[in-house]
């Protein structure tokens, strides 16, 4: 079965939009299939690879909320060959009121997924930037979780929060989850901050920080904008290179299944 990893942070604006995408694409690259899963419902996913949101339907709201939707009914093709996409929009923001009435509410993401669990490599999961409902579905439904960091200060407030849910979520609901690694983004090395930040997570992340880092590069705001990952926008650029290099770290990862508990 495909492997399911949730990209979670409730910090917002440290790349796990991007990282999802252009992960997936990497992965992709490698001959890979890749289902690209959006729990935002801002929509930054169908944003990212060219999409109108508000424009889409079904989403993944009806995935988890209309009995006998199934997955294919909400998958959609993307630019990137071998890489498909289950969208979502505002309409995201209800399924938590929703969810809230609902038996076994923080299952419902895992009991809609199941079917495409043969059908992909891998199912990465958007989270949006919070520790609500949505994400806690993420997380249940989830066999890993990569954490994006930005280096920046403000980033690292907040993670002992989020590595407390992970605990919980795996003693309570999903025994099985595994920390899949702790990415840092958007790094600059001329700054002495960018620098400082990045000792810290190593220091606080021995072992679960990927080796790899994504550079600060205006090239990842630009790529949106044309609806391609930054692999098919700039492919020979450092940001692409590096989203390649942290594909061939998880893929390391996982088939050596260098995993620890947080």
């Amino acid at each position: 079965m495909g492997r399911v990893v949730a990209l979670a942070n409730q910090k917002g604006g440290v790349g796990k939009t991007t990282t999802a995408v252009n992960l997936g694409a990497a992965l992709a690259e490698q001959g890979r299939r890749v289902l690209l899963v959006d729990m935002d419902p801002q929509g930054g996913l169908a944003v990212g690879l060219g999409y109108n949101p508000y424009e889409l339907e079904p989403t993944v709201y009806n995935l988890l909320l209309e009995e006998g939707m199934k997955p294919r009914d909400v998958i959609m093709a993307t630019s990137v060959a071998g890489m498909d996409l289950v969208p979502s929009n505002i309409d995201l923001s209800a399924a938590e009121l929703v969810l809230v009435s609902e038996v076994a509410r923080e299952q419902a993401l895992l009991r809609s997924l199941s079917p495409a669990r043969d059908e992909y490599d891998f199912i990465l999961l958007d989270c949006p930037p919070s520790l609500g409902l949505l994400t806690v579905n993420a997380l249940t439904a989830a066999d890993g979780v990569m954490v994006p960091v930005a280096c920046e200060f403000y980033a690292l407030r907040g993670l002992a929060l989020l590595t407390r849910t992970i605990t919980k979520v795996r003693e309570r609901l999903n025994p099985g989850l595994k920390v899949d690694g702790v990415l840092a983004t958007m790094f600059d090395g001329r700054t002495l901050h960018g620098r400082e930040v990045l000792e810290r997570l190593k220091e606080a992340f021995p072992g679960e920080l990927f080796e790899s880092v994504v550079p600060r590069t205006v090239r990842f705001q630009e790529a949106p904008v044309t609806g391609k990952p930054i692999l098919e926008y700039a492919p020979d650029s450092p940001g692409a290179e590096a989203y390649r290099q942290v594909a061939r770290e998880f893929l390391e990862r996982v088939d050596g299944g260098k995993f620890r508990n947080p």
